[in-house]
């Protein structure tokens, strides 16, 4: 690989970091803390982030074809991009609303959301362009240091509140604070890459969806993220009601997606050498079987909880690794500009989030879960634990089939 281009590979790992931050954790936090803070109600906050990612159904594929648009002006589009993304996190966390707070939260939520949508769509077409320019499997070689560092920017983002809750009494803009410093650092970082890439013009979303394999490797990503939707929407009430371990969130997140950080690059040099599909099929079929034990957990059973996140994190690894670097490769030889093609891969990684908190969050409520002081009835706590543990792993199940069924993907 060309030293120069190594070097810069950090960069990368700074900027997925970044976005990581805005991600899943938000999912994790953000309804928790307005439900504790305001008294939101479970059912509007999952019907709210249905909503949102409903308007996604539209905004990603036009983020796609913006990104296209402005890639020879990406470096300022970028620069905006994170700007308002940083911003509306100081909104939505740092400021008490001055409105009705379901009215700040949808208005907060809708910037930062479209801030990711954006980043994630610029950060991983130029990744395309990159990794064809690296000798050897570009593609995986990068993959191993952007999702490395999405994971690392995962763990920081989904304990900061928590450990920062130690030292400060309003953790969450604390939260939010950093949030906004580390924007700066990953778009300085990254303000080289914009530059001169030479990136082809856009093939257009219909080279994508004609492509047989490309449509494959996206409803796998659908189902395959729905899983991680389900146990990351339902995880802070798993812990705190079915576990009964308050308090322990932070260090069982920190542990959960450390072992997912450590095991990315282990499972990136398996599929360079046995080929991404096999590795990939293997690490879900572990996956179930180290999730599934949070089946059978209750009261009292954080330590064992822990053994269950550190295996079932370590898997997911393979998840973050494989599956974008397997559909980037696709895009350097069907629509090399990349940036509709992840429009789509961004819709459809983003939707089961949304789905899985209009589906859980409302039916929790009406079996009388409650949150905090409060005790919640017998039924409720089962059911928790059922849609905790026991639907992800009948998706995974679904996901090794569509996976297993597709043909051509060793060379995606």
């Amino acid at each position: 690989m060309n030293e120069a281009i190594r070097q810069r590979l950090p960069s990368y790992a700074l900027f997925a970091a970044l976005l990581s931050a805005a991600g899943l954790p938000i999912y994790i936090h953000a309804p928790k803390f307005y439900v504790d803070e305001y008294g939101v109600s479970l059912a509007a906050l999952g019907s709210v982030l249905f909503g949102l990612r409903l308007f996604d159904v539209i905004q990603d594929p036009v983020l796609g074809r913006l990104s296209e648009k402005l890639r020879h002006r990406r470096g300022l589009a970028v620069i905006l991009g994170a700007s308002v993304m940083a911003a509306a996190m100081v909104g939505l966390f740092g400021i008490d609303p001055p409105v009705d707070p379901l009215i700040w939260f949808i208005a907060m939520l809708t910037l930062v959301f479209s801030g990711f949508s954006f980043l994630t769509i610029c950060f991983y077409a130029q990744g395309v362009a990159k990794a064809d320019s690296m000798a050897g499997k570009g593609h995986l070689s990068l993959a191993r240091w952007r999702e490395t560092g999405a994971l690392l920017g995962v763990c920081v983002a989904s304990v900061a509140p928590v450990a920062l809750g130690v030292v400060m009494g309003a953790p969450f803009a604390g939260f939010a604070a950093g949030f906004a410093v580390l924007a700066l650092a990953a778009v300085l970082a990254m303000s080289g890459e914009w530059k001169d890439t030479g990136l082809p013009a856009s093939a257009g979303f219909g080279t994508v969806l004609s492509d047989p394999l490309a449509r494959k490797l996206l409803m796998i990503a659908l189902v395959n993220a729905a899983p991680v939707a389900v146990s990351s929407t339902l995880f802070l009430f798993y812990v705190e009601i079915a576990l009964q371990a308050p308090g322990w969130e932070g260090p069982l997140l920190l542990l959960f997606f450390l072992s997912a950080a450590a095991a990315a690059p282990f499972w990136g040099m398996l599929a360079e050498r046995y080929g991404p599909k096999p590795v990939l099929l293997a690490a879900m079929v572990l996956g179930i079987l180290s999730f599934g034990g949070a089946l059978f957990l209750g009261a009292g059973d954080q330590w064992l909880f822990a053994v269950v996140c550190l295996a079932s994190g370590a898997v997911l690894g393979a998840d973050l690794t494989l599956l974008p670097a397997m559909f980037a490769t696709r895009m350097a030889k069907i629509s090399p500009s990349a940036a509709e093609g992840f429009g789509l891969w961004s819709f459809v990684s983003k939707f089961t989030l949304a789905l899985a908190a209009v589906a859980l969050l409302p039916l929790l409520e009406s079996a009388g879960l409650e949150t905090g002081s409060q005790e919640s009835p017998p039924e409720a706590v089962r059911l928790l634990v059922l849609l905790y543990a026991g639907v992800p792993c009948v998706l995974k199940l679904i996901a090794i089939a569509l996976l297993s069924s597709a043909r051509g993907m060793e060379d995606a």
